[in-house]
């Protein structure tokens, strides 16, 4: 699993460097965030703080399918009910300060340059709670299951109000997750 998270940061440096060419490149690109280390920091936080909670996002996408894609944060599923101003405490003392408050989610960054969201949503509880462990090098993650990733994927891309982009990268995940996955001999 540990070769998984260094493929799709890989895969983000890669993406990262191209929309620099698109964007009126100046030579300077950021240098590549520590996906694992934000990972294990904030699994660390939320443990301490006896929140429950699991990976989602394009990390788990690439996890669940087997296939790394890339993804500029990490996403995390967090209990509806947990306290987001002692979160943000805890969070800060694992080296994870905060960017940004939302509705329904926190917006952070991890010292090592990671983007981390933490998201609440009640529909997730259940979800949370059928996360499995896994275990990455020295880290063990809980990881939302295959099945509740797609739905969660499935309700993101039918919102009205998403970004076309974005949810189009949902449909293609659904695809990645159910299945459909590249054979490495089919070319482009």
């Amino acid at each position: 699993m540990p070769d998984t998270l260094a493929a799709i940061s890989h895969a983000t440096e890669r993406e990262r460097l191209l929309l620099a060419l698109r964007r009126d490149y100046d030579g300077h690109v950021e240098p590549l965030a520590n996906k694992l280390g934000a990972i294990e920091a904030v699994t660390q936080a939320l443990a301490a703080a006896g929140v429950a909670y699991a990976l989602i996002g394009g990390v788990a996408v690439g996890i669940r399918s087997g296939v790394p894609r890339a993804t500029l944060d990490v996403d995390f599923a967090v209990s509806s009910g947990a306290d987001r101003g002692s979160l943000v405490e805890r969070m800060a003392s694992h080296g994870i300060r905060l960017r940004g408050r939302f509705a329904h989610s926190l917006n952070f960054v991890h010292d090592g340059g990671e983007p981390v969201q933490l998201a609440f949503d009640p529909v997730f509880d259940p979800m949370i709670e059928r996360a499995e462990p896994l275990r990455f090098g020295d880290v063990q993650v809980r990881v939302v299951t295959t099945e509740d990733l797609i739905a969660m994927k499935k309700r993101a891309a039918a919102d009205p109000g998403r970004r076309r982009s974005k949810a189009l990268r949902d449909q293609a995940d659904i695809a990645l997750l159910e299945g459909d996955v590249p054979d490495a001999n089919e070319g482009w």
